[in-house]
This record gives C-alpha cells, structure tokens and sequence, in this order.
C-alpha cells in the first residue's frame, strides 16, 4: 500500500482497509502513470503561487511593522537600522513602483517616522535623558529622513492633506482583506491540489467545532467537501464512481444551495467582525466617559481646595507626646523606597501648622521646621541637578523662618552635639534644647543656589530672575552671621564668614570707586551720610578676612580667604597690598596640593591681579601673573568657566559630571577675550623692543610664545586686509611698532571696535587707554632707538621728544635707563641735550659674519667629538683645548665684541 493513501487518513484502522479494498478496483495502468502522488513533507504544506509584486510588498511591510514596533518604544537606533534596510528593499521593488506607482503604505510610514523624529527633537527634556546610541542615532536619522522624503515631496504633500485611516484600522481592514483573499485563492487553487482524506474521532470534532465557532477569523469557506461520516461500504460505493484515483479527490463543482450557503456565511462573518467593531468602540467610549470624557462648559464657582492630610483621629488631643509620636512616623518613612517625598513635606508642615495652633512651644515647632528643609533638600535625590523653583521659595522661606524663631527666642540651644535624648522640646520652664546646626541647612542652601545658577541659561530671562535671589541668599547669610557671634563656636564663626566672602570678594563696589573722584564735590555731611549708607566692601573684607587669619584652624579656610582678599585688592586697583599679601601668603609654592575648587579660585585670582597690573601701567608683572593661564590653552577650563571639547574625550561621564558641579555661574566669569587682549598687549609691550634690541642675537630668547604665534599666523596670511578680531589689531599694533610708528600702533589698539570688546569693561576705562597711550609711546621711542641708532651718530632728545610726543623729562628717563643697563651704546651730552652714539654695535653684515664663526665652531666642535669616539681616545680634544684649541680662542658673543677697542 502507498504511503500517501496510508498517512492520509485519521483512523489508522479504517483507513488502511479501505485502501485495500480500493486498489483492486482502479486499473494498474491508471495508477501507475498519476504524477500527483507527493511525500508526506510536501503534502503537510500548502503550496500558493505569489506575484512578484505581492513578494515584495510583503517584504516592505514586514519591515515596516518592525519600524512601528520599534517606534512605539522610542527605539531609535532600531528605527534607523530598519529604514535603511527599507531604503533598500524599496531599491530593489523600483521595478514593480514605476509599473504600479508608489504604495500608500510606504508614504504612510516616510510621514509617521519624519514626525516621530521631529516630534523627539522637539523635545529637550527627552533627548537629555536618551542614551548615548539613541541620541547619535536620532541626528543621524534626523538627516536621512529630511534628505530622502525629497524625493516623495509631492505624494507626502498629498498624504498629509488627506490622511488615511489610523493604523489600527488599517491592520483590521488588511485582516479582512487577506482572509477574503484567502477564501477567494482557495475557491480557485483547490481543484488543482488533491485534498487530505481526514476521519477525525468524534470527540475531535466536537472540539474542533467549538474551536470554529469561538475564532471568527477562520477559514469556514471553504468547500472541500463535508468529512467522510458514512461506512466503509458507503465509500467504496463511491469510489466505483470515478475513472481514476485522482478525480475522486478533486473539488466537486459548486451547485446552486452550495453558493447561497457560502454567501450566507461570508455576511455572517463581516456581520460578526462589525458588530464586533461596536463593541470595542463603545467600550472606548465608556472608558473615556469615567476619564473624564471631552470637555464640557461649566459655571463659574469656587474654587477647588485640595484636602490636607488628616494626621490625627476626630477628637485626638494635640499634646506633645501625640506630636513626637506622628513625627517619628513621618521621620520613619524618609528615604526609604516608595515614599512619596512631596506628601512627607506636607505631612511635616501640616504637623508644624497643627502645633503652632495648639501653642506647643517654640522647641517642636524648631524640630519639625530643621525637617522641613532637610526633606527639601532630599526631594531632589539627583545631585546634578537643581532644585524646582516651588521648593526653592519654601527652602528661603523655611531658613527665614528658623532665623527668626532663634532670634526672637534667646534661650533655645541648637547644636549637632546635642544627642535626641538629652533634647527639650516640651518643657518651658528650661531652655529648649534641640539637635540640629543651622549653619549646615544655610550652607546647604548656597550650595542649591550655586546649581541652580548653574543650570540655568546665561543668556536668558530666567537666569537674571534667578540672580535676584542672591540679594536674599547674601541676607540670610549676613543674619547667620549674626546669630553666630552671639551663640556660635569659633569654627562655625569661621565657616559663616566665609559664606560672607565668597558672597562679597568678585563684586566691585561702585560706591567706594565713586566716592574718591566725588569726595571733593561733597560737603563733608553727604560724606558722613553716605559712609551711614552702608559699610565699605573694604572693610568688610578687611575684618571678615582677619578674624579668619587668627582664627581659623583648618587650612582650606584660611587659604580661600587670602585668594579672596586678594582677588578683592586686586579688583579695586589696590595693587601693592595684592601683592604683597601673595608674596606673604606663599601659596604657589603649595597650591598644587589643594582641591580643585581652591585651585580655580588660586587661578581665578592670578588672573585679577595680573589684570590690576596692567591698569596700573605694570606690564612686566601683568605678563608674569597671567602667563602660565594664557600658555597652557586651557584658560577657559583652569578658571572654572566652562569645558574644552578636545578633553572629553580623557573623561568619563562621572568625571565630567564632577567637573561640571565645579564650574563657577555666569555672573562671577572673568572676560576670556579681555583677558587675552592684556595678556598680549603686555607681551607686545616687552616683546618688541627686546626683540628690535636683539636682532642678530643667536641666543635670543623668546618672552611670550603665544604673542610669537599670533606674529606667526599674521605672517602666514597671503592677503593681509584690515583687522577685524582682537588679536589681528594686537599683531598690526606690533608691526607698527617695530617701525617705531607710534600713531598707527595707538589706532590699531585704541579704536571703537577695541573699546567695545575689550577696553570700556573696565571700571576706568578713560585712564586705561591714557595708561596705554603713554606706555605705547615709551616702548616705541625705545623701539626705534634700538633699530635706527647705527644710523646717527647724534640725535637731539628735543628731536625725540617732538617725535613721540613726550616730555623731554621722560625721554631722558628713558635714554638714561638704556645707557644704564648697557642697552644702547650712547652717551648723554646735558649742554646741548644731545645723545651720541660710541658705534659700538656691528653692522648688519658684521653680526652675520659673527653668527657664521659661531655655528663654524660649533660644527667643528662636534665633528671632533664624533672622530674622538670613533678613534677610541677620549680626551684628545680636551687636551688640544688646554694646547690653545678652540677652547681657548675668545668667544663670538656679544658682549665680547663690545669689549674690544675700535
């Protein structure tokens, strides 16, 4: 017997008697030549012919259902990885869309993922709360997405104007439509395939019909005749109908009935799938009926006040142990997971209410406020970020508070050392003791004003609404204070002034900076009622500062409130007390030792006093104080005023994080383009005359390596136009100056460009550029004197004085000085105020000659060192040196040749 008849049937035993009995029947020749006889892997699965086109439809929406899927959980990276892949696929399906046009289905999903993407974008909180793949994954996708849907413009423009149905829909109505195509591709294919002959017991049919009757989505269509009930005598009946195996298992043509019957089932299905439709619809709409529904108008009546937590039972006396008892409740939950931090702190409010109405004491009422503002603190559990502006105003005004409670009660005692069971918060007849140290919440909360300045944008409105703060910050710190000399230690006195000083040392007070140019206008009462106005910022400093020096034990104090009192010296032109209380101090020698805060404010002040000597018209001490920031690149990084990009790279996150926790706000930077524009002004100021004065030195060396970079790049450029930024005024200052042009240099560094960017920033900015325009001048008359004194043998100083506009006083100074320190070989003649020149110094062509000799030595000295080695005697050069070698010949230097007699 045939495997195919014996595996076709589902009772073993019937089926096989049956096939015996029906071989002999059909003629061997009949059954031998059949070419439908297939093996049981091919008969187990259907096989349907499919179009090209519907292949590749298939696939793009295979893809497509990927990237839906993927959208839905905002997985970008996915979404970017399947939409190339769809690019790809739609590539190889152009064929099949320049025949049919462009599916509706792939405009669909261009348009859906070009709004997901724009609306995460759009969306600031999100993206900084994305992974790192998924950010970089979603500029990319950004990109792509906007460059290919160039190409379907016109279709999405039509899409969008008439949106198809929503998605869910859709998928319903393609179900539909591939269940009927299933039925109608069946009606048809299946009198070109032989059908399974299946007998199924009839327990397996009842569960078989039940199965049928429960899933609607089911293929009941299908007619391939109803399963074999009769006997076996009824078959083989049946069997002597047919010529030939095959045609007794082909699909029987439909009759009339047979039609109808098939009509009435497929209505009975769509009916079905609508009602079902309905249903889900109505129960969308009672769910969105107990949501709360659409909006409706309603009159206009009190408003809604939200209930208060009940913290005690109907008719519960409010005493102090029932009080303590609620707050170790509250106190129990904090931290733990789960606890929602926003009701424990109107729970312990509502506690504080509730005992000031009962008139508990000033005691419990302190406990439960030292609470409030540490469950304030925790409600942010993330340290780099900020508090919320709503929790910010109740921290200010929980502090407020407590300051006034301890002013107003002089006999309660706070204290970290007081231990919860010595504590007295009940009885009134001793002094309330309470545990708790306000010094730790106010320091706490300059702490949360400093993050919040921090993360807010500079440049905005919001960032200046917040600085308005600082002036109650600075006054709850200023009553702290206060509090503190009456009842504090020495180190809590200490800690509380240095929140004064950083409060106080970066600020430049206008009112002392006025009253020297306006004391001589005022009568000596607007004085005396100015002075009452408020206290000198000096003399704040100035106290502040010195009860630290001889106070204070711990070093890091002390040492940040010497760089403050510096940084405030320097910024209000004391320059010689700045410097002297540096030198005294000596931190540079151990600053390298100290915590990266204290280093930046170390920075922070090099940078002040380097700028206070430039005012002062020092630009030798001006360059010194600013040179190690300006030569290392990083000044932007070592001043805490933001990170360089090229060093992410040697961080990870963590660090970065740290580093941006010590950044210091806006408000407080020091101008990064000021700051260079003096850093190289001072360096043109030395660096020109050195360098017109060591023109054929070998041995010159080079003052300030940046300015020479800048003259560098300036050199390098192929067209040389105006100069537009700061630093290509300073290079065209520099080459004027050379030229002992003293006029164009001025222009190039005082003009309204430079005065807008750099010079009016200063608090005196009228005598700054008289500062410069003097020191511009000097260094040019020692410019041109260096460079042009070969060529006279005597110039007036008169002559020098018209030319540079200075006083014959000062250009004698200054000649004086260059004769003095062997600068300029020349000599004073005071009759006729004349300088001659002793023509010392060797023409141009005598200092080549010189600087050849020196290289020749130096070329013969190392050839004989190489020789030496390689002949194995070590010392023959030495020894002809003592014979009268090269070692013994006059040096090629400078000063050597002066030396000489001509």
């Amino acid at each position: 017997m045939s495997r195919f008849f014996a595996t076709g049937s589902d009772s073993e035993s019937e089926s096989s008697s049956s096939g015996e009995e029906a071989l002999p029947k059909i003629g061997g020749g009949t059954l031998s030549r059949q070419p439908l006889l297939v093996s049981d892997e091919e008969e187990d699965t259907k096989r349907v012919v499919r179009s090209a086109k519907d292949k590749r439809f298939d696939e793009l929406m295979n893809i497509i259902k990927t990237i839906r899927n993927a959208m839905k959980i905002r997985d970008i990276s996915k979404c970017l990885e399947e939409f190339e892949v769809l690019g790809r696929a739609y590539l190889k399906s152009k064929s099949i869309v320049d025949k049919d046009g462009i599916p509706t289905f792939y405009i669909r999903i261009l348009a859906d993922l070009e709004d997901m993407v724009n609306e995460v974008w759009e969306d600031r909180e999100g993206r900084k709360k994305m992974n790192k793949n998924n950010s970089k994954a979603l500029a990319t996708m950004r990109q792509k997405i906007r460059k290919y849907n160039r190409d379907f413009e016109q279709e999405l423009v039509a899409y969008r104007q008439n949106p198809e149905k929503s998605a869910d829909e859709e998928e319903d109505a393609d179900e539909d439509e591939s269940s009927d195509e299933e039925e109608d591709e069946e009606e048809v294919t299946a009198a070109m395939f032989l059908k399974k002959k299946s007998e199924a017991a009839p327990e397996q049919k009842k569960v078989a019909k039940e199965e049928e009757e429960e899933d609607d989505d089911d293929d009941d269509d299908e007619d391939w005749g109803s399963p074999s009930d009769d006997s076996d005598s009824e078959s083989d009946d049946d069997d002597s109908k047919y010529t030939s195996l095959a045609h007794k298992f082909l699909k029987k043509p439909l009759t009339e009935e047979g039609k109808r019957a098939a009509e009435r089932k497929r209505d009975d299905k769509v009916k079905k799938r609508m009602e079902r439709k309905d249903k889900k619809k109505l129960e969308d709409g009672e769910e969105e009926a107990d949501d709360g529904g659409e909006w409706k108008p309603v009159k206009g009546g009190a408003p809604m006040v939200s209930e208060k937590p009940k913290m005690f039972a109907k008719g519960t006396e409010i005493n102090h142990p029932v009080v303590l008892k609620k707050f170790t409740e509250i106190l129990q939950a904090r931290g733990k997971k789960g606890t929602d931090r926003a009701a424990q702190i109107e729970m312990l409010t509502e506690l504080c209410t509730i005992a000031a109405a009962h008139e508990l004491g000033d005691g419990i009422i302190l406990k439960i406020k030292f609470n409030i503002v540490a469950s304030l603190y925790d409600y942010n559990p993330n340290l780099a970020s900020c508090m919320k502006q709503d929790m910010w105003r109740k921290c200010l005004a929980c502090v407020d508070n407590l300051l006034d409670i301890l002013f107003e009660c002089p006999n309660i005692f706070i204290g970290e050392n007081i231990s919860e069971d010595s504590e007295n918060l009940s009885n009134p007849e001793l002094p309330y003791r309470v545990r708790g140290c306000i010094l730790t919440l106010v320091e706490r909360m300059d702490e949360e004003f400093t993050k919040i300045m921090q993360n807010t944008d500079p440049h905005s409105q919001e960032y200046v609404d917040n600085l308005k703060d600082e002036g109650h910050v600075c006054k709850i710190v200023q009553r702290l204070q206060e509090y503190l000399d009456l009842k504090g230690s020495t180190d809590e006195i200490c800690r509380a002034y240095l929140r004064r000083i950083l409060h106080t040392y970066y600020k430049f007070d206008y009112k002392s900076h006025q009253n020297p140019i306006n004391s001589g206008d005022q009568s000596k009462s607007e004085q005396d009622q100015a002075e009452s106005e408020g206290e000198d910022s000096a003399a704040v400093m100035d106290r502040l500062c010195k009860y630290i020096y001889s106070k204070d034990r711990t070093d890091r104090i002390r040492t940040c409130a010497i760089l403050c009192h510096i940084y405030h010296h320097a910024l209000h032109n004391r320059w010689f007390q700045a410097r002297d209380l540096m030198l005294m101090s000596h931190l540079q020698d151990n600053i390298q030792h100290a915590d990266p805060p204290v280093q930046i404010l170390y920075n922070r002040t090099m940078v002040q006093l380097g700028i206070c000597a430039f005012r002062q018209g020092m630009t030798k001490d001006a360059h010194n104080a600013l040179l190690d920031i300006q030569s290392s690149g990083r000044a932007k990084e070592l001043l805490g005023q933001g990170l360089l990009m090229r060093s992410m790279q040697e961080r990870n996150q963590e660090q970065e994080k740290i580093e941006k926790r010590r950044q210091v706000p806006f408000h407080m930077h020091i101008n990064l383009e000021l700051l260079e524009c003096v850093y190289l002004v001072s360096a043109m100021l030395l660096e020109i005359p050195y360098m017109a004065g060591h023109e054929f030195d070998a041995r010159r060396r080079m003052i300030s390596k940046q300015f020479h970079h800048q003259l560098r790049v300036g050199e390098r450029q192929p067209l040389l136009g105006p100069p537009e930024s700061m630093r290509e005024h300073v290079v065209a200052a520099s080459k004027a100056m050379k030229m002992g042009d003293w006029k164009t240099c001025r222009q190039f560094i005082i003009n309204e460009k430079m005065n807008g960017k750099v010079w009016d920033l200063f608090p005196a900015a009228d005598r700054v550029r008289d500062m410069l325009v003097k020191k511009i001048q000097e260094e040019s008359l020692r410019t041109y004197l260096f460079t042009y004194s070969s060529v006279y043998d005597c110039i007036s100083m008169e002559t020098l004085a018209d030319m540079f506009q200075l006083e014959i006083q000062n250009v004698h100074s200054i000649i004086s000085k260059m004769i003095i320190n062997e600068e300029l070989m020349a000599s004073l003649d005071q009759p006729t105020q004349t300088v001659v020149m002793h023509r010392t110094e060797p023409t141009s062509l005598q200092n080549l000659a010189l600087q050849l000799a020196e290289k020749l030595g130096n070329l013969v000295e190392n050839n004989e060192r190489v020789f030496d080695l390689k002949q194995g005697s070590y010392g023959g050069y030495f020894n002809r040196d003592q014979r009268g070698g090269y070692q013994g010949k006059q040096s090629y230097g400078r000063g050597g040749y002066r030396n000489q007699n001509y």
